[in-house]
């Protein structure tokens, strides 16, 4: 929760990159000014006072006007969108290279990337065909709305497009924050534990599909896929799975199915 990890606080906002371009800054304005004169003002921000205040409430409120702002844009433009969400190491950007090539015979596909550094999975992805931009969220621990807001603007997706966006890796924070996307994918892994769905019931909740990925794994890991799917309908019973080996591409067929349903 981002009241408790201070994650929404980023002083020093975010970056917007694509690859092969000069990082441009975004996010919070932090600025410094006199306050010598006395005189009022109608932005709120610290003045040396310690009193405590709920953050969550407000942040997720604005954040939710903004998602819905998004959203516009998405129905106003025929965009699919789809907010993929994991837990670092699950294989979304392996993922997203095997669907791209597919996908793009039939849409354009764009896609967002989100860390909190580096730009090397918006460079996989342009080496994979699509056209990227990559949010650096510096210490932040997930995408929000405002950030998709911006990065729109700058990737500017045409009509009728696909685009995909690959949040921070964490089954936490990412759950609570709105982008205005169609559907949320959860992309979990046979090396993760069959207990995930029990222990991060709110990502599970929240999403429409849940990808089992590196199923080719199986014969080498001490994990159930039935009793991980038992677990994940106990939490969301109208959740959908597709079952997939990113690396050797079985299942990327019913995945983009999924997709283009």
């Amino acid at each position: 929760m981002c009241d408790t990890c201070g994650c929404s606080d980023n002083e020093k906002g975010y970056t917007l990159e694509k690859p092969g371009q000069k990082p441009t800054n975004s996010g919070n304005d932090v600025h410094d000014h006199d306050h010598s004169n006395g005189h009022g003002h109608g932005h709120g921000h610290g003045h040396g006072t310690s009193e405590p205040i709920l953050l969550s409430t407000p942040v997720l409120s604005k954040n939710n006007l903004i998602a819905e702002r998004n959203r516009g844009i998405f129905e106003a433009k025929n965009i699919k969108t789809f907010n993929l969400v994991s837990s670092p190491g699950s294989g979304k950007t392996t993922l997203l290279e095997k669907l791209i090539p597919i996908l793009k015979k039939l849409k354009e596909v764009y896609v967002i990337e989100g860390d909190q550094q580096t730009t090397n999975d918006a460079n996989r992805i342009d080496q994979a065909g699509a056209m990227a931009i990559q949010v650096n969220t510096g210490k932040g621990c997930h995408l929000d709305a405002m950030m998709i807001h911006d990065a729109l603007l700058q990737l500017k997706p045409t009509e009728n497009s696909l685009l995909f966006i690959e949040n921070v890796g964490n089954l936490v924070c990412p759950s609570l924050f709105d982008l205005g996307e169609n559907s949320r994918i959860l992309i979990s892994s046979v090396t993760e534990g069959a207990d995930k769905p029990l222990k991060y019931p709110y990502m599970f909740e929240s999403s429409q599909l849940c990808v089992i990925n590196k199923t080719d794994l199986l014969p080498y890991v001490d994990f159930r896929i039935d009793q991980f799917k038992t677990n994940a309908l106990r939490v969301n019973h109208h959740l959908d799975f597709v079952e997939v080996s990113a690396t050797g591409g079985q299942g990327i067929e019913e995945l983009v199915k999924w997709i283009l349903a």
